[in-house]
């Protein structure tokens, strides 16, 4: 039966009863959910007084977890009164009478990952840092756990109501698309050697967060060698060319800006000698063009790669022949040019005839798109309507004319033959995320690094979109791109860290003590055993300092040094000028350090002893 357009349903829950609207909707069908998308939701008491959600906890608004969150915000005490044994026995989903109950209320995603290895969960925080976590896919995947908090929890006359809608066929592509990017971004990390490597796949943005010389930017690298390989290797050093690709390492400052990570206006010297300004993208976006590229591509077909390819072989075999500057083509209104060059994005032309302006860069883009639409263009005309222009621009007459020389020249290259591109991982390090100026760097940014809405949910306008070839053009962050950042905990910016940020990003803390298999490394078991022995006795001094914390305490990588220093040599120009700082205008800062000094086992006089000795002796 077809929907009628903007129809919308009500499934109204009791204790008692499940009913809709939408009389093909059916308990003993809950897949049926993939099928809709939420409108509102909220919870109706007996009296008549309507609580909705509140939205303070970071989540996306009306998402397929609103209905489960609302039960979870009226029934938050009850819930968490319930003994450990309650929780992981109460009913959540039954998709059809012949399939088991998915029982679980967890405390942790590690808790549910031990009954579940699935990333299609919620997590709902509540008291200072604690959380539900329970399993949750479509609409109606919760409707059984809603029902019961009624049933446990609720007066008689109280009922939950969600209103929806079916999907238009757009919403359904995406979202079967989407279904099976997830499938198989999650199949694939199925055997990662390093634990938190599932951790970042299921939360998309990672910050490690800790005391210095916690091995958080060693760690960050080991992760992205892990999921870059399929767990074959956790040495960066030891991925291929092509797979360090996939990786991109950059370390914020205090004067990185929006045009380093984005996008931005940079000095560039004319053909004619001149200086001008040309946009050009930055670090984070090009990355994550090669990801996209990347993403779109698997999701073609082997067709459809195969005549990309051959097209892509037809352009370089013309360019190739092209002798630039020299030979000439013309536009249908007689005007002549010549191709000056080809770069990754544009085809540069000269154009004596004209006064105004002599030099044009088109699109390469825009050449390519013709030639694979398998359209055939007659007239300019042809190329608007393509485009979806109202008005053709003057680029379009140049488009033409080089499309019919492409086309007219008899190519030698035979048709490709294309693999279907495999869908891979793209991991993003921002090293010391919290030294930068955040809102600077990234910008309308926030949005679509949101892990809830990758893909062109997501997509945005950019600051410079006005200067792009195309000023329409959207920029979003797709499926398979992840971001690790790490920042130090007694940065003095770590207070000052954007709260936007921080809810966009699930943080680990490192402690000292976490790291230590780094030290393997040193090759020499004594040394090894000597540096762990050394670095508890000074962090557990540090920890007894009133004014310092575990945040203070000295990490495992400080003491890779000792494959070039002594222990000496370590404590004199690393750790003591570190220690000093840490103390600074402290009440007696001479005798904190002498402590430090005897823990970590450092024993040798001073310089001013030494020199005072050295006159003695004289």
């Amino acid at each position: 039966m077809e929907t009628k357009q903007q129809e919308k349903f009500e499934l109204s829950i009791t204790a008692e009863n499940v009913a809709s609207t939408d009389e093909r909707f059916t308990m003993d069908n809950l897949s049926l959910g993939d099928n809709y998308k939420p409108l509102d939701a909220c919870f109706k008491r007996a009296n008549g007084d309507v609580i909705k959600r509140a939205y303070s906890k970071g989540e996306r608004r009306n998402s397929n977890q609103t209905l489960p969150r609302i039960a979870c915000q009226v029934f938050e005490k009850q819930l968490a009164a319930l003994s450990v044994e309650d929780k992981e026995n109460f009913p959540v989903c039954r998709y059809n009478p012949d399939s088991d109950v998915i029982r679980g209320i967890y405390a942790s995603v590690d808790d549910f990952k031990k009954h579940r290895n699935s990333i299609e969960y919620l997590t709902y925080g509540y008291d200072n840092g604690r959380q539900f976590v329970i399993y949750c896919w479509n609409i109606f995947s919760t409707i059984i756990f809603v029902q019961e908090c009624l049933k446990r929890f609720g007066e008689p006359g109280d009922q939950f109501i969600l209103t929806y809608r079916e999907k238009d066929g757009k919403e359904t592509a995406a979202a079967e698309t989407e279904a099976a990017v997830q499938e198989e971004l999650v199949q694939q990390f199925r055997g990662y050697r390093n634990p938190f490597s599932s951790m970042l796949i299921e939360s998309k943005n990672l910050i490690f967060r800790g005391a210095p010389g916690t091995g958080k930017s060693y760690l960050a690298k080991e992760i992205a060698a892990d999921i870059i390989s399929n767990g074959y290797f956790d040495d960066y050093t030891l991925l291929t060319d092509e797979q360090k690709k996939q990786v991109e390492f950059v370390q914020f400052h205090p004067s990185y800006d929006y045009s380093d990570f984005v996008e931005g206006l940079r000095p560039k010297i004319n053909d004619d000698g001149t200086m001008g300004f040309e946009l050009q993208d930055g670090i984070f976006k090009k990355f994550v063009a090669r990801a996209r590229k990347n993403y779109e591509d698997s999701q073609k077909s082997r067709e459809t790669v195969e005549k990309e390819v051959t097209v892509q072989e037809s352009m370089t075999d013309f360019f190739s022949g092209v002798e630039f500057g020299v030979n000439t083509f013309k536009t249908i209104s007689g005007n002549e040019f010549t191709i000056t060059g080809v770069d990754d994005g544009h085809i540069h032309i000269s154009i004596p005839g004209n006064a105004s302006v002599n030099r044009l860069a088109l699109s390469l883009d825009e050449v390519r798109k013709m030639l694979e639409s398998g359209q055939k263009f007659e007239k300019i005309k042809d190329i608007t309507s393509f485009f979806g222009k109202t008005f053709a621009t003057q680029g379009y007459s140049y488009d033409f004319a080089i499309y019919k020389a492409i086309k007219a020249k008899k190519s030698t290259v035979s048709k490709a033959k294309a693999k279907q591109e495999k869908l891979k991982k793209y991991i993003f390090i921002i090293d010391e995320i919290n030294r930068g100026e955040i809102s600077k760097i990234f910008g309308e940014l926030f949005f679509a690094i949101d892990p809830g809405y990758r893909g062109k949910a997501g997509e945005i306008s950019t600051q410079y979109s006005n200067l792009h070839s195309d000023p329409g053009e959207k920029f979003y962050i797709p499926e398979n791109v992840y971001i690790i950042g790490t920042m130090n905990d007694i940065d003095r910016s770590v207070d000052s860290f954007d709260f936007a940020m921080r809810r966009r990003f699930r943080f680990v803390e490192l402690r000292a003590d976490e790291r230590l298999e780094m030290l393997a490394s040193l090759e020499n078991e004594e040394l090894e055993a000597e540096a762990i022995r050394r670095m508890t006795a000074l962090n557990k001094e540090i920890a007894a300092v009133d004014d310092l914390n575990e945040n203070y305490q000295i990490g495992a990588s400080y003491f890779l040094k000792l494959k070039t220093l002594d222990f000496d040599q370590l404590w004199t120009d690393y750790l003591q000028p570190l220690l000093q700082e840490y103390i600074q205008g402290m009440y007696d800062e001479e005798g904190i350090m002498k402590r430090f000094a005897k823990a970590y086992g450092y024993q040798r006089q001073s310089r001013g002893d030494v020199h005072e000795a050295t006159q003695d002796q004289g």
